[in-house]
């Protein structure tokens, strides 16, 4: 397994992010999967910080992370 994960620029600071920062993670499970994610969160203005890791992110103090299954996801992260 491969997981991208980014600093959600829109999410972070409200809803179940309040007064914190709001991840995203993306579950690939694939190499390719995942530097397609990568890349196409690099297109994005409301994404940053995004990295390719073998590990997923646990939550901690201030941030609050929202998980994907690739398969789930269509439209511009999969062009």
């Amino acid at each position: 397994m491969y997981y991208v994960i980014m600093k959600d620029n829109f999410m972070s600071g409200w809803g179940r992010a309040e007064g914190a920062t709001n991840l995203y993670e993306v579950e690939c499970d694939t190499l390719d999967q995942a530097d397609m994610i990568e890349r196409n969160a690099e297109d994005r203005s409301d994404m940053s910080n995004i990295k390719v890791k073998r590990n997923e992110t646990r939550e901690y103090n201030g941030v609050v992370i929202s998980r994907v299954h690739f398969d789930d996801l269509g439209g511009i992260w999969k062009k």
